[in-house]
């Protein structure tokens, strides 16, 4: 992937009593800025997300990869699972972090869109349905819609389900929940791919089609 000037930052955003950690980068000339919403068990330095948000990047589009969790709750976490599965919670921190992105001097210009994994897809879509007029684009790589099917239809967002073609129980339940999408879809299955695409290519095949996607709902038409 080709290098892109870009400014990168660190930053911490309260969001009720929680302070929550993220990676701002705002390549020059970003029209877009993409939230990322992590899996259970993962974080913004998950190897798979860095790598899909370098190539957004390098094709102009700003990310911002945050963690979800506190490091307090991250620790909690590991041994009980309890805050992975609370989308509720997970939605609520994503709502607070786009808030910031309106009002942060970088990014409050930018079209907003979500990229989300596992059950951060989840967390993507409830949080879309609850800012309809600020998200203009959703990806889901391997999510969890399923776990979203009350806020789905208040999704206005295009939205793209990204799944490995060997991860089967993931695609019923993305094709069982897209029936209840009233905004536009699109299912894209990528062959002999694993639910977290670790096979060579697969992950730079699901970077092209959220690149894609993102350069046609996200970013204004010149």
């Amino acid at each position: 992937m080709k290098k892109a000037a870009r400014k990168e930052s660190v930053v911490r955003i309260p969001v009720d009593e929680a302070l929550i950690e993220g990676n701002l980068a705002v390549p020059s000339g970003a029209k877009g800025v993409v939230l990322f919403a992590h899996g259970s068990g993962s974080s913004r330095f998950s190897p798979r997300n860095q790598y899909v948000a370098k190539a957004l990047n390098n094709a102009g589009i700003a990310t911002f990869l945050i963690d979800l969790l506190t490091k307090e709750e991250e620790e909690v976490d590991v041994y009980t699972a309890q805050f992975r599965f609370d989308i509720d919670l997970l939605a609520h921190r994503l709502v607070g972090a786009t808030e910031w992105l309106k009002t942060n001097p970088a990014t409050r210009k930018l079209a907003l869109g979500y990229f989300g994994a596992s059950t951060g897809a989840a967390a993507a879509l409830i949080a879309a349905a609850k800012l309809p007029k600020d998200i203009k684009a959703v990806v889901s790589r391997g999510g969890r819609p399923d776990l979203a099917l009350n806020h789905i239809p208040k999704v206005k967002a295009p939205t793209l389900f990204i799944v490995g073609g060997n991860d089967s129980v993931v695609i019923d339940l993305n094709k069982k929940a897209m029936k209840s999408f009233s905004a536009e879809k699109k299912l894209e299955i990528v062959p002999e791919a694993s639910h977290l695409f670790e096979e060579p290519g697969k992950l730079e095949e699901v970077a092209k089609l959220a690149i894609k996607w993102f350069s046609k709902y996200l970013l204004p038409p010149d």
